[in-house]
């Protein structure tokens, strides 16, 4: 139990070090990225329809992501392009 509670701390501080070293602007794309996937999820009947505003919007919006917060993301560059 301790060792997984030290590795939880220990996460925690690594990821509150790494938002300290990004700039606010990627910050700020970040979450209107996910809040426009959230917003795309609640529409869902059996899936996600993507409709074409919604690509123009995360098209712009992925393009301002770092690569490796891009790779994470529910829309990828291939899905924005389809």
């Amino acid at each position: 139990m301790a060792p997984r509670l030290l590795y939880l701390i220990f996460v925690r501080l690594v990821g509150r070090l790494v938002l300290l070293g990004r700039s606010s602007t990627a910050k700020d794309v970040e979450l209107l990225v996910l809040r426009q996937e959230v917003a795309v999820l609640r529409r869902t009947n059996p899936r996600p329809r993507w409709n074409r505003a919604d690509r123009a919007v995360l098209a712009v919006l992925v393009r301002r992501l770092p690569d490796w917060l891009r790779q994470h993301r529910l829309v990828t560059p291939g899905t924005v392009l389809r």
